[in-house]
C-alpha cells in the first residue's frame, strides 16, 4: 500500500459532529487502500480515550490536544498578521513538526480535511507524482459573510473580515492543491464561480448516510413520554446555525403550532448546548437533552424530523439522517442543497413560520401520509446516498 498523510482539523473519532461524521467516513475509506498517516487536533479532551480506534485503523497516528481558550487568545494575533483567526485558532506548532516529518518521507498522496488546515502543507513544495486533495467541505468565506449579515456592529467588522481571509485563502489553496472538493455541487459551482481561474481544479462529493446504522428496523426504544405530537431537531447545539434554527422554531412556530395541537412538544437533541439553547426549555412543550448515547431513538418515533436552517451550507447530515430513519423530514429551502430528494413526496419543504406550522399540523393529523413521506425518504436513501458510491469520487483523484 502506498503512504497517504491524512490532515484534519478536529480528531475523526466519534464521528458525533456533522464534520466529523464526513471526516471519518473518508479515513475509513482510505484506510482500505494506503497506509495512513493521521494528524489531527483535539478539542474535547474525552476524544483521546478512542485512540484505539484509530490506532488500529492507520499506520500512524498524532492527535495533539486544542485547549479551546488558549487557542481563542492565540488566533487574535491574526488581527496583527493579518491572516484568518480560524487558521490561527487551529495553528499548533507540534502538528506542525509532525506534519514536515510525514512529508519529508514524501507520502505518493496528501489529503486536507477544510481550508483551516490547508496552511500546514501549502508551502512545502510537493515532490513529482504526488497527488494532493483539499476537502474544503463547504465555501466557509460565504458561512462567515452569512454571519456578518446578521450580527450587530462588532460582528460584522469581525465577521466580514473573517469571510475576506477565507476567501483569499480559499483561492490561493485551490491554486496549490491538484484539486478541491466540496460537499454538494452548488457549493463546488460557488467556489468555480468565485475563483474561476481553478475551476477545472474544483468537483463535488456528497455526503452519504450510513443506512445500515441508521435503520428503522433495528429495535429502540421509545424516549418519548406519551401524548405529543413530538417534533424533533438534532444537531451540534453549539453550532451558530443549529442555536438559530431551534430558537426561530421555538419562537416563531411552535406557539401557534401549540395553539392548533396542545400537545405539541419541541425536542432539541444534541450535545454541547449553549445557555440560548438552554434558556429554550424553560417555556412549555420544549425539551432540551444535551448529549443522547443514541438519537436514532427520537428520529425513529418523532412525528417528523424538522430542519428550519435559515443560514446553511452544503448537505445537512441531519437530513439524510432523519430520511434514513424513515421519518417524514420537514426542511426549509437552505437546509435542501445537495439531497436528491422530491419535497411533498420524500420530505416536506417549508419556508415561514406558517408553512412550518401547517407542514407539522398535517403530519400529526395524517399519519399515514406520515409514514408514506417516511417510507419513500428512506427509499430514496437506499437509492443514491450510500457512503461507499459517494467516496469513490476520492480514489479517482489520488489514484
Amino acid at each position: 500500500m502506498a503512504d497517504l498523510l491524512f490532515l484534519t482539523q478536529r480528531v475523526p473519532y466519534p464521528p458525533n459532529k456533522g464534520e466529523k461524521l464526513r471526516a471519518w467516513q473518508i479515513l475509513r475509506h482510505f484506510a482500505t487502500r494506503f497506509r495512513v498517516h493521521l494528524g489531527a487536533l483535539v478539542d474535547d479532551p474525552a476524544d483521546f480515550a478512542h485512540r484505539g480506534v484509530l490506532d488500529d485503523l492507520c499506520a500512524s497516528v498524532c492527535l495533539v490536544p486544542l485547549d479551546r481558550r488558549r487557542a481563542k487568545l492565540w488566533c487574535l494575533r491574526g488581527l496583527l498578521t493579518g491572516e484568518a483567526l480560524s487558521v490561527a485558532y487551529f495553528r499548533h506548532p507540534t502538528l506542525a513538526r509532525w506534519v514536515d516529518g510525514v512529508l519529508a518521507d514524501k507520502p505518493p498522496a496528501v489529503f486536507v480535511f477544510s481550508s483551516n488546515m490547508a496552511p500546514y502543507v501549502m508551502d512545502a513544495q510537493p515532490p513529482p507524482g504526488q497527488r494532493r486533495v483539499l476537502d474544503l467541505v463547504d465555501v466557509d468565506s460565504e458561512k462567515w459573510r452569512a454571519y456578518a449579515a446578521e450580527a450587530g456592529l462588532a460582528g460584522r467588522l469581525i465577521y466580514g473580515r473573517e469571510g475576506r481571509r477565507i476567501a483569499a485563502l480559499e483561492r490561493e489553496a485551490c491554486g496549490k492543491f491538484d484539486a478541491a472538493t466540496l460537499v454538494s455541487a452548488p457549493e463546488a459551482a460557488l467556489l468555480a464561480r468565485q475563483v474561476p481561474e481553478h475551476a477545472a481544479r474544483i468537483l463535488a462529493i456528497a455526503n452519504g448516510v450510513d443506512h445500515v446504522y441508521y435503520d428503522p428496523a433495528i429495535p429502540l426504544a421509545d424516549p418519548y413520554l406519551p401524548g405529543g405530537p413530538d417534533f424533533v431537531f438534532t444537531g451540534t447545539m453549539d453550532y451558530p446555525p443549529n442555536v438559530d434554527a431551534v430558537t426561530w422554531f421555538a419562537d416563531a412556530v411552535l406557539p401557534g403550532l401549540r395553539a392548533r395541537l396542545p400537545g405539541a412538544r419541541f425536542w432539541i437533541v444534541g450535545h454541547s448546548p449553549t445557555e440560548a439553547v438552554r434558556r429554550l426549555a424553560t417555556s412549555e412543550g420544549i425539551t432540551v437533552t444535551g448529549k443522547v448515547e443514541d438519537v436514532r431513538p427520537y428520529l425513529r418515533y418523532a412525528t417528523a424530523a424538522v430542519a428550519p436552517l435559515r443560514i446553511a451550507r452544503g448537505i445537512q447530515n441531519k437530513v439524510l439522517e432523519g430520511m434514513a430513519m424513515a421519518v417524514p423530514v420537514i426542511a426549509s429551502p437552505e437546509a435542501l442543497e445537495g439531497i436528491a430528494a422530491r419535497p411533498g413526496t420524500e420530505l416536506l419543504v417549508a419556508s415561514g413560520a406558517a408553512e412550518y406550522g401547517a407542514a407539522c399540523a398535517g403530519l400529526a393529523a395524517d399519519p399515514g401520509r406520515a409514514a408514506a413521506i417516511g417510507a419513500a425518504a428512506r427509499a430514496r436513501v437506499l437509492a443514491d446516498h450510500g457512503w461507499a458510491a459517494r467516496l469513490a469520487g476520492f480514489d479517482r483523484l489520488l489514484g
